[in-house]
């Protein structure tokens, strides 16, 4: 497959000695390898220009081998052993999206070990094993790209490293998880519970089998774990981030939400503090009116606020075969552009200057510093003032108090946004509220993010 040149425009006397074509192996011919096959194929000849060179699908690893000769057809090879692709003789660049942190590993180990680049759309092998990884790809001076490892369709990576490299990045935000966002979506729109949007997004295919990396935020924290590498040229510390999912979350909480004129939305930040970085995947309120409130079902978006540039956002989708492979192919345009010239001309790993500020520390838990929202079940409607007394008490700021909408069977709610206040502090200050006497059941509290610049 794809073996003509592309047909240079310069005059036959002014072109260069022929380049030699970018050959790829590919571990996967799944959802994303099968996209990659397709967007190759039928974009061959513009994605060449682009590249300088003619990029070649020469061999794929794949379970099924009958499968995977329905979808490749005849003029690549076929193998059931991916260490053969990994060290094939033949191959200049491995393309990995099998997924998984174990055999993956290894594959990509030694791709490396073998001097070939690697492109990846595997997060969870990146966040959990990326430091290994990226040592043996400097060693080597081979290239690691992940483009399609975060936000699938939508270029973060390159903006971070690329378009925005002038500038110091304040802090990153952004809604990193289609899954979670179309059951908060469905929450919000059609008024169901956790449980019932869940299953309506795995019956749309939203939503895996087994969904726990998604609504327990895992997958958001891995993402955000390589945003926040290439932002603050930080090491990969995702073992350190703070990671909430939406499976606690209420119906009535994205009720109360609307009625103060916030939407929910589980949101990955990594901010930059003097003591070092946020790093968080929480659900948290944000004013229905800002751009990122209006993200709706499985999109994506991303916001950066950094010193030069000041906001910028991006949008797209945030799963899809062709969405990832539009990523993947991206990366090997890189290598296809860099293969061959000095290392050091390499896209950098992990953003710049990383030797610089590998002492970032990740801010613990209890000194995050935000505004927050309260939801306290009381026995009277008269014990509003109560709650509100009880806060400035333990020295929380007090912005707004509210009681809630009515809701059949339910009694009165109180429902409080708080100004800017350390973790530990409202901690503190709602353990002592909920050992009132007016306070008739367990009180709910999430993070309030403006994402002001």
């Amino acid at each position: 497959m794809y073996r003509d040149p592309v047909e240079s425009l310069e005059p036959l006397h002014h072109r260069p000695a022929a380049i030699r074509t970018l050959r790829v192996g590919m571990i996967g011919i799944g959802t994303v390898g099968s996209g990659t096959f397709r967007v190759l194929a039928r974009n061959r000849a513009d994605i060449a220009a682009r590249a300088g060179r003619s990029i070649e699908l020469v061999i794929v690893a794949a379970r099924n081998l009958q499968r995977a000769a329905g979808i490749l057809g005849e003029g690549v090879a076929l193998t059931a052993d991916a260490m053969q692709v990994a060290t094939h003789p033949d191959v200049d660049v491995v393309v990995e999206v099998a997924g998984g942190t174990g055999p993956a590993r290894e594959w990509v180990l030694a791709a490396i070990a073998h001097g070939k680049h690697v492109v990846t759309a595997n997060k969870a092998l990146l966040a959990v094993h990326g430091a290994e990884i990226f040592a043996a790809a400097r060693e080597k001076g081979v290239i690691v790209a992940y483009e399609g490892a975060v936000a699938v369709s939508i270029p973060i990576i390159k903006a971070l490293r690329e378009g925005l490299a002038a500038n110091r990045i304040e802090w990153v935000a952004g809604i990193i998880n289609g899954t979670t966002n179309f059951i908060l979506s469905k929450m919000r729109d059609e008024g169901l519970d956790f449980a019932a949007a869940l299953a309506q997004a795995q019956a749309l295919g939203y939503a895996e089998a087994d969904p726990t990396f998604d609504i327990e935020g895992i997958d958001a924290a891995h993402k955000l774990t390589l945003l926040a590498a290439n932002a603050f040229g930080m090491p990969l510390r995702f073992a350190d981030a703070q990671v909430e999912g939406i499976t606690a979350l209420q119906g009535v909480d994205v009720a109360c939400a609307e009625q103060l004129g916030y939407r929910i939305k589980l949101l990955g930040v990594a901010r930059r503090q003097a003591a070092g970085v946020e790093l968080r995947v929480q659900p948290v309120l944000v004013p229905a009116t800002h751009l990122m409130a209006q993200v709706n079902g499985s999109m994506n978006a991303v916001m950066v606020k950094s010193d030069a540039a000041g906001l910028t956002m991006y949008y797209g989708a945030g799963a899809g075969s062709e969405q990832t492979a539009s990523a993947v192919i991206a990366d090997l345009v890189d290598v296809a552009r860099l293969d061959g010239v000095h290392a050091a001309r390499h896209v950098p790993h992990l953003g710049v200057h990383a030797h610089a500020t590998n002492a970032l520390a990740v801010v613990p838990r209890a000194a995050v510093h935000t505004s927050h929202y309260l939801r306290v079940p009381v026995h009277a409607v008269g014990q509003i003032q109560a709650v509100a007394a009880c806060l400035a008490e333990r020295k929380v700021p007090v912005r707004q108090v509210a009681l809630a909408a009515e809701r059949p069977g339910a009694g009165p709610q109180v429902l409080v946004l708080t100004g800017p206040v350390e973790q530990g502090a409202l901690d503190l200050a709602v353990h002592a509220l909920q050992a009132r006497a007016e306070v008739a059941g367990a009180v709910a509290t999430l993070r309030v993010e403006s994402l002001e610049g």
